[in-house]
């Protein structure tokens, strides 16, 4: 089972920490030259910086993935910089605080759709319009065991993950013919700062997550890292339109 991505080259959105950070370390250690995106410009300096350290070859951009031009901008560098694009993770994403359908603000929900579902449709457009080019390439889009059941109090979050997959799913079957590959990633709960907050505002969560959870442990960036890059390589070459989770077994009851 290949998975060198040596001569490669990959996108990761929201790259500055969390399973966008590990992600874009493993495509770096397996030999692609990577494009690091944040809207954080502060922690994408660090990450970057971090990478650059250890001789690998790294791109940082700043980038609102819910702004169309940024996107187009950030694909449109990373070519310019590297040449192609053989793959693409899209990860930045966003939670809002839980609340029941009728007590969502209004800007809360435009904010997490414009970053988890318009900011995804727009890495989508840039990334395909490079690949449709070269006749090649895989995307894979961060979806969430959001995308695949429901929780109480987290409706529009779950809205733009169901979504994902959704558009994962179209877009993987106009590709196909065209040698691109699309897959969704569906993470249970990593341990990442994001995560990590959610629980310091809601200690009492970490019970009823290890309640439910079989293997008794919060995920690792790194796994959901491994099955973006195994989604990515020649190694899944016949899977398409998959939404994979990655939760320890978390939708599985």
């Amino acid at each position: 089972m290949n998975l060198s991505f040596d001569n490669k080259v990959a996108l990761v959105t929201g790259a500055a920490m969390g399973m966008g950070l590990a992600t874009a370390r493993l495509f770096a250690d397996a030999g692609a030259a990577v494009v690091l995106a944040d809207r954080d410009e502060d922690a994408l300096g660090t990450a970057v910086a971090g990478l650059e350290g250890d001789g690998r070859k790294v791109l940082g951009v700043r980038c609102d993935v819910s702004d169309e031009a940024e996107v187009a901008a950030m694909v449109r560098r990373a070519v310019e910089t590297f040449g192609r694009l053989d793959a693409a993770f899209n990860n930045a994403g966003i939670q809002i605080p839980a609340n029941d359908v009728v007590d969502v603000p209004g800007a809360d929900y435009e904010r997490v759709m414009a970053v988890n579902l318009r900011g995804v449709w727009n890495c989508m457009q840039a990334e395909l319009r490079q690949m449709q080019g070269q006749g090649s390439g895989a995307i894979v889009n961060c979806s969430s065991i959001g995308g695949l059941i429901g929780n109480p109090g987290l409706a529009a979050y779950h809205a733009t993950k169901y979504g994902v997959i959704g558009m994962t799913q179209s877009a993987a079957l106009e590709s196909a013919a065209r040698g691109i590959r699309l897959n969704a990633v569906c993470p249970g709960t990593i341990d990442t700062p994001m995560v990590a907050r959610m629980l310091k505002e809601q200690p009492e969560a970490m019970d009823v997550i290890m309640a439910k959870q079989p293997n008794k442990r919060l995920g690792r960036p790194e796994e959901v890292a491994a099955a973006v890059l195994f989604l990515c390589s020649d190694a899944a070459s016949f899977i398409i339109g998959a939404a994979l989770p990655v939760d320890g077994g978390y939708t599985a009851q």
